[in-house]
């Protein structure tokens, strides 16, 4: 729409994707703002709220009727302010958009399980999530592959030329990237605000390598990998920053709702979608760094038990570790927080140490 006024109406200003990224960012934000508050309300209605299982530590018994699902209002609210700025014939938003909407349709059908399910409530089973993750990160590799001029070599942090080019198996490394993000977010999103600041600046990192390595002049002085194209995902990831700050209003301790799979999904999605058009794959465990410490607690946690019998942490995700030993919910997410910047400040290190 915005771009529209630039070609037809001769408004030179909204050529710029800086300044569209901005509006989106506001309009995303006010969006967000506007309508949780009643999605909120309708979902205490309609009693939509996530079971809190019997495992979880015992201070999350009073969370039980919190409302969930709110991932449908900060996507949706990215999906209208990216469609109001963007250019909507660019391929690599186009895969922006199938991401966000796929992994969220997937979240939303486990959230419904879990609540439809009441207390026994186990959302959708292992398998079938993971079968329908893959089907989506399928659809948009294939997409990237078939459509786009994204190159198949692969790239290190630091180290300013491609190792080797990747062909074909480009498709399964870019959807394990893509999967293994939203699993990443969806752990960690265990406590409150915890998964959204650590997204929020992960995906101004991730933004940051987007739009400057789709800008000819600025790739080229930084050494970075060159993707004519891809500098307008700005705008959809300045759209979910500014949905995600909303959401963080009233999802802050003591949260009024919690994203749910709904929203943990379609971010990390996102997140792993941005990272494998600007080629920054394995730079996302640093721009990532807190999902990716919640993750590999899980995966030491069952690999112990399943080896030795024994536990590595008194419970995982090791968000839920320290709740145990008496840390303070509010005193663990601030931790995070400043983890996940200092985190991502390394990472950004990497667009001038190559």
């Amino acid at each position: 729409m915005l771009y529209w006024f630039y070609r037809h109406a001769g408004i030179n200003l909204f050529q710029y994707i800086t300044l569209r990224a901005l509006v989106a960012f506001f309009l995303a934000f006010i969006l967000t703002v506007w309508l949780m508050p009643r999605f909120i309300a309708w979902a205490k209605k309609r009693k939509a709220s996530q079971p809190i299982y019997e495992l979880a530590p015992s201070t999350h018994k009073c969370k039980n009727d919190t409302p969930t699902m709110g991932g449908l209002v900060f996507v949706g609210a990215t999906l209208f302010a990216t469609v109001f700025c963007t250019k909507l014939n660019n391929i690599y938003v186009v895969g922006a958009i199938l991401t966000l909407i796929l992994f969220a349709f997937i979240g939303l059908k486990d959230d419904l399980s879990k609540i439809i399910g009441g207390k026994n409530g186990a959302g959708l089973r292992p398998k079938v999530k993971f079968f329908l993750q893959c089907a989506a990160a399928a659809a948009v590799c294939i997409l990237l592959f078939s459509y786009s001029e994204l190159t198949t070599e692969l790239y290190v942090p630091f180290y300013k030329k491609p190792l080797f080019d990747l062909y074909f198996v480009s498709l399964f490394f870019w959807a394990f990237v893509l999967i293994a993000s939203s699993n990443a977010v969806n752990l960690t999103d265990g406590l409150d605000g915890l998964a959204t600041m650590p997204s929020i600046f992960s995906l101004l990192t991730l933004g940051t390598f987007v739009y400057l390595s789709g800008n000819a002049a600025y790739s080229a002085y930084l050494l970075l990998p060159k993707v004519m194209g891809i500098g307008e995902v700005l705008i959809v990831a300045a759209s979910l920053v500014g949905s995600l700050v909303g959401f963080l209003w009233y999802n802050c301790h003591p949260a009024q709702v919690f994203m749910g799979d709904s929203g943990s999904l379609s971010v990390g999605a996102f997140m792993g979608y941005s990272a494998v058009i600007s080629k920054n794959e394995f730079l996302l465990i640093f721009v990532g760094f807190v999902f990716v410490m919640e993750t590999l607690s899980v995966i030491l946690q069952v690999g112990s038990f399943k080896a030795r019998k024994k536990r590595v942490f008194l419970m995982a995700p090791i968000h839920h570790h320290f709740e145990i030993k008496g840390w303070a919910e509010n005193k663990i997410i601030v931790r995070f927080w400043i983890i996940a910047l200092l985190s991502n400040l390394l990472a950004l290190t990497a667009l001038k140490i190559r």
